[in-house]
């Protein structure tokens, strides 16, 4: 019960502070929509579809989890700045679970992620997307646990280097590559063999086709429970790794 009560401590002061500034939010949902609008239409004859809606339906997916990804990986600067004002340096005098001051702050950024996610599901709805609301709903716990896992990666190598100097040139350099072995923006249904096999060792590839299946209409799709499974197991063993990191930062 502690832990739980701590963690919502922790979560209410972090959506309270978002929401006094909620520019990250704005520009998080700004940047996917100018994809959605400029370069979505470009994709029908790209894939070689014959409706807005099918191409929706491979894109939109891909989209999510380039939210998830670079919505929540991006997260760690903010915590930089509560070690520079000594708000963490604080927090360690006090009796709540260090593990609570991880899950609490992560939890806004899930929070966060979903909001900007159904925003942006609705707007393609608009635009002839076509998708059932529990195969939504599915695709957004495995959207949350991917935000989950990132944010947690981000938090734990921000302790870890305290500089912002050196966070951004290292998030960008590991970003980059998933991006683009992850087939995000479009399959790699035509791509070389060699740069399948690279994705292969993705786990945004396996999420990515996992979220394309649920909104295909598909969920018992062997993608779908794959993805969760990899991506459960990476953000297990995340959270473990980011919560000792936490843990010994705040000491």
């Amino acid at each position: 019960m502690k832990f739980l009560r701590d963690t919502w401590l922790v979560f209410s002061r972090q959506m309270q502070l978002m929401l006094r500034q909620p520019v990250w939010l704005i520009v998080g949902v700004v940047q996917p929509l100018f994809y959605l609008l400029l370069f979505a239409p470009l994709l029908k004859p790209a894939l070689g579809v014959q409706t807005n809606a099918e191409a929706y339906k491979l894109f939109v997916p891909g989209l999510l989890v380039l939210l998830a990804m670079f919505g929540s990986l991006f997260t760690g600067f903010g915590l930089i700045a509560e070690l520079r004002a000594g708000v963490i340096e604080r927090s360690r005098v006090t009796p709540v679970s260090r593990l609570a001051l991880l899950v609490g702050r992560s939890l806004r950024d899930v929070v966060s992620l979903l909001f900007q996610a159904a925003l942006i599901v609705v707007v393609a709805v608009g635009f002839g997307l076509s998708v059932g609301l529990l195969d939504v709903l599915a695709a957004f716990a495995l959207m949350a646990i991917i935000s989950l896992m990132l944010s947690a990666f981000s938090y734990a190598i921000s302790l870890k280097l305290r500089s912002e100097d050196a966070l951004a040139p290292l998030l960008n350099t590991i970003s980059q590559p998933l991006l683009l072995t992850a087939g995000i923006l479009l399959p790699l249904t035509f791509a070389p063999t060699w740069l399948k096999r690279v994705a292969d060792w993705n786990p945004f590839s396996w999420a990515t086709d996992g979220v394309r299946a649920l909104f295909a209409g598909d969920p018992g799709a062997d993608s779908v429970w794959q993805a969760a499974v990899v991506i459960g197991g990476l953000t297990l063993i995340t959270v473990v790794w980011a919560s000792r990191a936490f843990a010994k930062g705040v000491r």
